[in-house]
């Protein structure tokens, strides 16, 4: 080449050179810069490639490239340590550059079969960014240009410090509009609170810089996280009843030391402090303080508004919550018979235990959040809540310390629907105060409760009604149609073929019970009495069938539960019937006829007579036993056999007419007294006993007997005619 064209050929490159360095001055970023320098190169010196290639952490990057070679931009990254350290230093060639075995950089380019290239470090006097490669595919004459091609290299790193540096005031003022950006409202409280403290310990060259806020419940200044820079401090300051936030901050809207304090302000309502302090002994100035209560004006309106926000939103997602709990519950209200599926929701939404009771405070569904107690936890809480519910009125919410941990609580909720107690809602509770969504939770949780209690009693009910239908079709006298009673004893899988025994209850109200109270209202607690009976029957023996019939209460138990000691099946039973009806609230007593055992279908009916008439001498004679097998009752059983006409009612009325008209609202019952006198067998003086009154007293009631009968009491004849008409008017309960 001769020299006029080798230098026009080094004047165009120098003068390329010069106008890219002037054009990259004017770019901002650094990634643009690069980017137009390879492709700048490339089109001007109808090159292969050209790549920038960076020292990042020890790793060689390409970051940016010009030109189609895989076999080299996909080598990267390279280590610095396996590359020659002179191409962060000074121009190389393919000639000047170390042997492959040393350089990885130089071995790439040969495997790559890259005929020319040189590099260009990026480098100024101190910064070392990394180097610029140029590469031909072809042999090309390289020219001696290393001067003007390291010059630029300084160039274009002075342009890369100048684009970080550009980056850099951009973040800069990016901070300084600051509380434009922290003036979303989609930013977190926390957020809110970090830019603040940062931009006041800043601005003010503070050690320290934090914000106390006020909470009025608890009447106290809670500091707020994060806090700017390290210090001691409270993290609660009692206000009680000094509001002078003078006397808890000395320095307040005060300069000259190492603290100063500036109330926030909202509608002139302080709501909290911002609060600046240094370790050392330096000092804050009036130019802090003014700075300070420049941003107080911002960070009063910000945080009010940030926390408003924030309140609104969790309150609208805690709504949409609770309407997405109440969905899920209902749907399992329809899918579900049972409690435990809404048990379980409601111990994940309060993770905490919950436990479902019925009216009779018998558990229904357990949910254990903590894995701790048991049957016997909440069998002491069943307990503890009957001993909190006898001693107040009204079904209303109770509390009570958890048996297994004094911090905690149970908070018993009652369950009603229809105007009826359904159950108790019992959920374990720390000391803090449940808010209007825990509240609104509870009643929606509640609620469905109820519903599910109704469903249920729905569900029992109608097989209460097919039973009692059952019931009313079995204890007939002439059973029409015998295969349609079979049908029903399937359905409630009973066996009526076996051998069984007919038992009938009476329930009588206590005075104080009756006082007040209408005959609807009497049958109502007569029936909740029933009911509770019911359920501890099913509980003792899922084979006792109950039912109702005849505005009377009927059970069913097959003699195979008796045993060889039918006497002492009945009396356990019974007794544990007077107690399930003791541990209620309604004031009464239970007493029981027993009828015979039963061997077809037809012996259900003759069973039930003879336990009603058992029921009718024990109400009259033996309310003291309260029971009584039909078959104990000795002549009761021959006179049941009678047939039931009106002849027998004349009889009674004839022997007994008289005295039962006399003793009708009179103080002297002589009707009684005869009774006990025939019992004594005309014994005067046992009579006077049992009576509890005077000899004297006794014959003239026997005189007066006489008197109003006609008769003797002395005649043998007279006394079995008494005494005949009294069993049957026991057995009867009365005179129809």
């Amino acid at each position: 080449m001769s020299d006029s064209k080798r230098e026009k050929l080094m004047r165009k490159v120098d003068n390329h050179l010069r106008k890219t360095s002037r054009y990259l001055i004017k770019i901002d970023t650094e990634e643009e810069a690069l980017q137009y320098l390879t492709d700048s190169f490339r089109s001007e010196l109808y090159c292969d490639f050209v790549g920038v290639v960076l020292d990042e952490g020890g790793q060689l990057l390409p970051k940016a490239w010009s030109g189609n070679i895989p076999s080299v931009t996909e080598a990267f990254p390279l280590s610095t340590d396996n590359c020659s350290s002179k191409l962060f230093h000074q121009s190389m060639t393919y000639k000047t550059a170390d042997v492959p075995k040393n350089c990885h950089m130089a071995k790439i380019l040969k495997n790559a079969n890259i005929k020319t290239w040189f590099t260009v470090p990026l480098k100024d006097d101190i910064h070392h960014f990394g180097f610029c490669i140029v590469g031909f595919l072809s042999f090309v004459p390289l020219l001696d240009m290393e001067i003007h091609f390291e010059e630029f290299g300084k160039d274009m790193a002075v342009v890369m410090a100048m684009a970080r540096q550009k980056e850099k005031q951009l973040k800069k003022i990016e901070g300084i509009e600051w509380i434009s950006k922290n003036l979303s409202l989609d930013a977190p409280l926390e957020h809110h609170i970090a830019e603040l403290t940062s931009r006041a310990g800043k601005g003010t060259n503070a050690d320290f810089a934090c914000i106390y806020l006020y909470n009025e419940k608890e009447n106290c200044l809670v500091f707020q996280q994060p806090a700017y820079g390290k210090m001691e401090y409270a993290k609660k300051i009692m206000v009680q009843d000094n509001y002078m936030l003078k006397d808890h901050f000395p320095f307040l809207e005060t300069p000259g030391g190492n603290q100063l304090t500036i109330p926030l302000f909202i509608d002139l309502k302080p709501i909290g402090v911002l609060h600046i302090g240094n370790e050392g002994i330096g000092v804050f100035s009036e130019d802090d303080l003014r700075m300070l209560e420049l941003l107080s004006k911002h960070v009063a309106a910000l945080l009010e508004n940030a926390r408003l926000y924030h309140s609104e939103r969790d309150h609208k997602h805690r709504l949409q919550f609770l309407l997405d709990s109440q969905q899920a519950l209902v749907k399992e209200t329809v899918e579900v018979d049972n409690f435990d599926g809404i048990t379980t929701m409601l111990g994940g939404t309060f993770q905490s235990s919950v436990i479902l009771f019925d009216r009779f405070m018998r558990e229904l569904s357990f949910l254990d959040y903590e894995h701790e107690g048991g049957p016997l936890y909440t069998h002491q809480l069943a307990e503890r809540a009957k001993e909190e519910l006898g001693n107040q009125k009204g079904n209303e919410l109770i509390t009570m310390q958890d048996p297994n941990n004094a911090d905690y609580y149970f908070s018993f909720w009652p369950v009603s629907g229809g105007g009826n107690l359904l159950g108790y809602l019992a959920i374990r509770m720390s000391g803090v105060e449940m808010d209007e969504f825990d509240r609104l939770t509870v009643d929606l949780a509640r609620n469905i409760c109820s519903i599910q209690f109704i469903k249920q009693k729905l569900v029992l009910d109608a097989k209460e009604q097919a039973k009692d239908s059952f019931i009313s079709k079995l204890l007939t006298e002439k059973i029409d149609n015998e295969e349609s009673i079979i049908q029903y004893a399937n359905l409630f899988q009973w066996n009526l073929f076996s051998r069984h025994r007919l038992a009938v209850l009476s329930i009588e109200l206590d005075g104080s019970e009756m006082e007040g109270s209408n005959l609807l209202e009497q049958q109502t607690k007569k029936t909740i009495v029933w009911d509770s009976i019911k359920s501890h029957l099913s509980e003792l023996d899922r084979t006792f069938i109950s039912a109702s019939h005849d505005e009377k209460f009927v059970l069913i138990v097959s003699t195979e539960k008796e045993g060889d000691k039918p006497k002492k099946f009945w009396a356990t039973l019974f007794e544990g019937i007077q107690r399930w009806a003791a541990k209620g609230p309604i004031e009464c007593r239970v007493l029981m006829g027993i009828g015979s055992e039963t061997e077809n279908i037809q012996d259900y009916y003759v069973s039930y007579q003879q336990a009603v008439q058992a029921l009718n001498i024990v109400s009259s004679r033996f309310e003291n036993m309260g029971y009584s097998l039909f078959k104990d009752l000795g002549s009761y059983t021959i006179l049941h056999y009678l047939d039931h006409s009106t002849a027998i009612d004349l009889f009674v009325k004839s022997q007994l007419g008289p005295l039962i008209k006399y003793s009708e609202g009179k103080n002297i019952d002589l009707f009684n007294t005869l009774h006990v006198f025939l019992q004594n067998n005309g014994n005067v003086k046992g009579t006077a006993e049992e009576l509890y009154i005077h000899r004297s007293s006794l014959l003239y009631r026997l005189e007066r007997i006489e008197l109003l009968l006609g008769a003797e009491l002395n005649d043998a004849e007279v006394r079995f005619n008494l005494m005949m008409a009294l069993k049957l008017y026991d057995m009867n309960g009365g005179l129809t």
